[in-house]
């Protein structure tokens, strides 16, 4: 429930480990899993990347990502843990906002084309799937 996005009913996207969730284990048998995780990526996420690196790409696309990037910074200046304490505290602002994307996009009332892959996405970040 962490990564929801309240006030529109979506999650901020999909998948992901937030180790706040994860304080009741046992330190060493984190750290492992912690290690297993980072281990992880290259070799599952490299192939992907290699794949689609150079696959063209529409400005309709474009924009798409631009909105996805606003939710992103919707959900950081709203509700996540650490970006609400520093700015409720006094923290350095640069070092807080430093982690949002240069660039974002808002659109009133967007809805993605029905049937389209945007759709879809739409689909699962509005409506829990069980997806192990």
């Amino acid at each position: 429930k962490y990564f929801v996005i309240s006030h529109r009913n979506e999650t901020r996207g999909l998948g992901g480990i937030f180790f706040d969730d994860l304080n009741d284990r046992e330190p060493e048998k984190l750290f492992e899993f912690a290690k297993d995780a980072v281990n992880s990526v290259v070799p599952a996420y490299g192939p992907i990347v290699e794949a689609h690196k150079d696959d063209p790409f529409t400005e309709q696309q474009k924009q798409w990502q631009l909105m996805r990037r606003g939710r992103y910074v919707e959900f950081n200046l709203v509700y996540d843990r650490g970006t609400v304490f520093g700015l409720k505290t006094g923290g350095r602002i640069e070092s807080i906002l430093m982690s949002l994307p240069e660039t974002a996009r808002w659109e009133y009332d967007h809805h993605p084309e029905p049937g389209s892959p945007e759709a879809d996405i739409m689909d699962a970040f509005k409506h829990a799937r069980e997806w192990v």
